[in-house]
C-alpha cells in the first residue's frame, strides 16, 4: 500500500505532507519552492511509493475558486503530465490557514516559529491530508 502524498501550492512555498503506509497518520514532510515540487516528488518516490496526490482546492466562501487557483491549475497539468501513474485529486483548503495557526499555537511553538511560514504551509498541508483521510472514512 502507497503513502497518500498532499500539497498546499502556493506561487511562494508549497507545504507537502505524507501519511503512513497504512494511511492513518498525516505528517508535514517539508516546505518548498514552487519549482522544485515535481522534482521533490520524483525523488520521494525512489524511496517510498505513493499512491495518490491530494492538492489543495482553494475556495472562496461563496464557492467560487479563489485567485491562486489560475497558478495551481498549470501545475497540476505539469504535474500529470510528468507523473501520469500517479492519480491526483482536489481537497477543499478553506480554513487550514487558521487552523494551522491554532494548531502551532496549541502545539507550543513559540511566536517566532509560528511566523515562519515554512511551518505555516507545511501545517496546513497536513491538515488537508487529515481531513481528506477523514473524508474517505
Amino acid at each position: 500500500m502507497g503513502r497518500i502524498l498532499a500539497l498546499d501550492y502556493g506561487t511562494k512555498r508549497v507545504g507537502i505532507a505524507v501519511t503512513d503506509p497504512l494511511h492513518i497518520i498525516a505528517t508535514a514532510v517539508d516546505t518548498i519552492h514552487p519549482n522544485d515540487v515535481i522534482s521533490f516528488i520524483t525523488n520521494y518516490l525512489k524511496k517510498e511509493p505513493v499512491e495518490l496526490i491530494v492538492v489543495g482546492l482553494p475556495i472562496q466562501m461563496n464557492g467560487q475558486p479563489s485567485e491562486s487557483e489560475i497558478h495551481i491549475k498549470p501545475f497540476l497539468k505539469k504535474l500529470m503530465q510528468q507523473l501520469p501513474n500517479i492519480p491526483v485529486v482536489r481537497y477543499d483548503e478553506r480554513f487550514t490557514t487558521k487552523m494551522a495557526i491554532s494548531t502551532m499555537i496549541e502545539g507550543g511553538y513559540k511566536k517566532k516559529q509560528r511566523q515562519d511560514k515554512k511551518h505555516l504551509d507545511s501545517m496546513s498541508a497536513t491538515l488537508i491530508l487529515q481531513s481528506y483521510l477523514l473524508s474517505t472514512q
